[in-house]
């Protein structure tokens, strides 16, 4: 199984986790556990109001993850003008941004991290340099003056 499969394979997992997915028929039904989901905010929006929270993402692929999950549910994303690129404001219920949505990107965006950087290793490995380890570690003293 390639690398990409599997990382597809564990995305499906982790969603069906926190769509409440039971059996792997569900599991298939991609489809209807968003539709849970979904059924779920509309809930959350009765009973618990939308309220703006904004997000700070420490990359692009994971700025474009948690928009792209966002999407998923109906949600609109967007930021001010003037605010940073790395900036995410959400209008949501509070609840379903605790219970479900941060939850399952929090799971989603290490299952990338993870991927990305096992793919960038493997292209230095076998494009640059088999050694691909951290630079070496040294005692003393910086050095005084301009950096190169």
């Amino acid at each position: 199984m390639t690398i990409e499969a599997q990382l597809r394979e564990k995305l499906a997992k982790i969603e069906a986790v926190f769509a409440g997915a039971g059996t792997a028929g569900e599991r298939l039904a991609a489809q209807a556990a968003l539709e849970r989901v979904r059924a779920r905010l509309a809930e959350l929006q009765k009973h618990d109001p939308a309220t703006e929270t904004q997000f700070s993402m420490p990359d692009q692929w994971s700025r474009r993850q948690f928009v792209a999950l966002c999407r998923r549910y109906g949600l609109s994303p967007y930021r001010y003008r003037r605010q940073r690129l790395t900036t995410v404001v959400l209008r949501a219920p509070r609840g379903f941004i605790d219970e479900v949505l941060w939850p399952e990107f929090q799971e989603l965006n290490q299952a990338l991290r993870t991927y990305l950087n096992d793919v960038t290793l493997k292209v230095i490995r076998q494009e640059i340099h088999t050694d691909a380890s951290e630079a070496a570690e040294i005692t003393g003293a910086l050095p005084s003056g301009p950096n190169p």
